[in-house]
């Protein structure tokens, strides 16, 4: 491995690190291009590496978000769980799918997501976030001890969010930390510092389980630059589940937005062309 594979490797890293720890998601959607494009990996390559870039990150930043009190533990692993099932059916899924393919649905998936959170900033800019009441930690959808007691609309937005961010992850080698946040934001209304905490939960969940399944296709990717961007990210991880204690909310919400929809254009630029 050459020294500017190395030098790009641990500054993509570093990105992604502060953008996971940080957002609670995006590092995916940077690891995948960055892989493809600059460390010359193929599309099935690169959505296997990533994989272990954002799952190995995202579990050290969820230490750290945890330990700051930005994590809702159990909602993050039950959306994880239930996430893994449809992240098994998407990774067998992406082996018989073309690398060209596999980008421009990437690169649109990303644009939708984008559009969403742009238009949730816009018609929510009115109301305060002070407003909305903050859920208890850990406040359960089910339970079944004193007696049975089930929230059934939350619990089927639970299960139809985490069940298709399972297959996305899975199809598209992705943490889902930029499907997992919106899923998060819109399904059960967590506010964005907590959000992106417990996204980082079910990211780790969903990229090992994915990782496991793909692990028997044969796609194996350059291991070199895979360990140098996951060392990068993971190091960066730990400042950036920091940072989420200092910045508003809002503006967290604005990058992510920008980052997603910056992405998206650019891969589809690449993409689109060589599926024509």
């Amino acid at each position: 491995m050459s020294l500017a594979v190395v030098i790009v490797a641990v500054a993509a890293g570093a990105l992604i690190g502060l953008s996971l720890g940080a957002l609670g998601g995006g590092g995916s959607i940077m690891a995948v291009p960055v892989l493809v494009y600059a460390l010359d990996q193929s599309a099935a390559q690169a959505t296997t590496g990533s994989l272990v870039v954002v799952g190995v990150t995202s579990l050290i930043a969820a230490i750290t978000a945890h330990r700051a009190g930005n994590v809702l533990l159990g909602r993050g692993v039950v959306f994880g769980a239930v996430a893994i099932g449809g992240a098994a059916a998407g990774a067998k899924a992406a082996a018989h799918v073309p690398d060209d393919a596999l980008l421009a649905a990437f690169a649109g998936l990303m644009l939708l997501v984008g559009v969403l959170m742009a238009w949730r900033q816009l018609g929510h800019r009115r109301g305060s976030s002070e407003d909305r009441p903050r859920p208890r930690l850990d406040d359960p959808i089910i339970t079944f001890s004193p007696t049975f007691a089930c929230q059934c609309p939350r619990a089927l937005k639970v299960l139809i969010t985490a069940t298709a961010v399972g297959l996305l992850t899975g199809f598209l080698g992705v943490g889902g930390g930029f499907l997992v946040v919106p899923a998060l934001l819109f399904a059960l209304a967590l506010p964005m510092e907590y959000a992106a905490g417990t996204s980082l939960v079910v990211i780790t969940i969903t990229s090992a389980s994915a990782l496991v399944v793909r692990a028997g296709t044969g796609t194996s990717p350059d291991w070199g630059p895979v360990l140098a961007l996951t060392a990068a990210s993971a190091l960066a991880a730990v400042a950036g589940a920091r940072l989420a204690d200092r910045v508003d909310t809002d503006r967290l919400q604005q990058v992510f937005t920008a980052l997603v929809l910056g992405v998206a254009v650019f891969t589809a630029t690449q993409a689109l062309p060589a599926l024509t």
